[in-house]
């Protein structure tokens, strides 16, 4: 298990009602309606749900560890990055689990460069950290 060294930070969000309640961060910066999608047996609705919490901030994460692997690299694309994170969520034996999908758009950089940038990002990522040998996570440079 890895622990950080040294905390740079930390912030605290509190769920109320569960997946079809509220969330909301300590700060009031993020505050946000939740609900069940109806594939889950939910009624859908406007909210969202934990995880497209969860693939918004693993793709935000991750692209910024995209972008600090090609700085370090020296190889700049020739258009803004992006990184698509696809998350599903199913059962397994006893609950469920999740699996990602992290689609990586480095426009202008040869295949086999940004497939080493990719690789490079996901050994820095705390997402990526937080998630190995835990999910199945697929790494597809497109």
């Amino acid at each position: 298990m890895m622990t950080p060294e040294k905390i740079l930070y930390e912030t605290e969000v509190t769920a109320t009602g569960g997946r079809d309640g509220k969330a909301a961060s300590v700060d009031g910066l993020l505050s946000v309606s939740l609900s069940v999608p109806k594939s889950l047996g939910g009624p859908g609705g406007e909210g969202t749900n934990p995880e497209q919490l969860f693939a918004a901030g693993y793709a935000a994460c991750f692209l910024g560890a995209v972008k600090l692997v090609a700085r370090t690299r020296k190889v700049m694309p020739s258009a803004e990055p992006s990184v698509t994170a696809k998350v599903a969520m199913g059962p397994v034996p006893v609950g469920y689990a999740l699996a990602v999908e992290l689609k990586v758009d480095l426009p202008g950089i040869e295949k086999a460069v940004a497939q080493q940038v990719v690789a490079g990002a996901h050994e820095r990522c705390p997402y990526s950290n937080a998630t190995r040998g835990n999910i199945a996570v697929k790494l597809t440079v497109v």
